[in-house]
């Protein structure tokens, strides 16, 4: 995988075959300035919580889209120490680092994120979005590939500037028809869900992946170039058990191992 610099013709193309320079420089200012933001709040941390209201959707009904589905989930996250004061608002803190970041690539890449788990993310990528547009596949991927740079090479460094130990993650991404509906109660709690298989093995592929890791699906794999699944996938070597009901055939699991390589002139 390659990182290059390309002037874009407009700030809100995303270039999928690589990581633009100009997109990298906008994207390390955001982060500066998100830190500095956060260092600045003296009401970080307080009782209650404010739930997002949301009504595109009326309660009930859906939309069935084909799009990827993402998940993404801290690693050994309930391990860390999270117990007093000082320990939950510098977790606090560094949680907002994380997924302000990572909620806004996704947004990049015309991504939609579904939901906020507490230690890890939803989102999905519909077919033909963004700019310009591409299949949900391949943004899916591309967008994991500018997260895991983000982690590396941004979040990281400020996270150990501060004493704290830096989030391993993972990514898990499969495709296919899902409906995106929005239950709860009217004028009470409700929110957007993900139904269809797609969603669920999405979030099963999470427990073959280990830190640092991208694993996507069979249906992810044939829509992404060709040269990204000859050179950038391999199958996991563990039996996911999952089949195709028509064939009995199985569905195999991929690593994704391209990485953005560094800035080249």
């Amino acid at each position: 995988m390659r990182l290059t610099i390309v002037k874009p013709e407009r700030d809100n193309i995303v270039d999928y075959e690589s990581l633009k320079k100009s997109y990298w420089d906008r994207q390390m200012q955001r982060v500066l300035r998100l830190r500095d933001r956060i260092r600045e709040r003296d009401d970080a941390l307080a009782n209650g919580r404010v739930v997002p209201d949301g009504a595109d959707l009326a309660l009930g009904s859906g939309r069935r889209l084909n799009m990827a589905v993402m998940f993404i989930d801290i690693c050994a996250f309930t391990s860390r120490p999270a117990e007093t004061d000082a320990e939950q608002r510098e977790m606090l803190a560094a949680l907002n680092l994380f997924f302000s970041e990572m909620i806004r690539v996704a947004e990049d890449y015309a991504g939609t994120v579904e939901k906020n788990t507490g230690d890890g993310l939803m989102a999905y990528f519909e077919d033909n979005a963004g700019t310009p547009p591409e299949s949900g596949s391949k943004r899916a991927v591309a967008c994991a590939l500018t997260m895991m740079a983000a982690r590396e090479h941004l979040i990281d460094p400020i996270l150990v500037a501060s004493g704290f130990t830096p989030f391993a993650f993972r990514i898990s991404v499969d495709y296919g028809t899902v409906t995106i509906a929005n239950l709860g109660v009217a004028r009470g709690f409700n929110s957007y869900v993900a139904i269809g298989t797609t969603a669920n093995f999405a979030a099963k592929m999470l427990s073959h992946a280990d830190a640092q890791e991208i694993v996507i699906g069979e249906s992810v794999r044939k829509n992404l170039p060709i040269n990204w699944r000859t050179h950038f996938t391999q199958v996991h070597p563990e039996p996911t058990g999952w089949t195709y009901r028509v064939s009995s055939e199985p569905y195999l699991l991929y690593k994704y191992t391209g990485r953005w390589s560094r800035l080249t002139e």
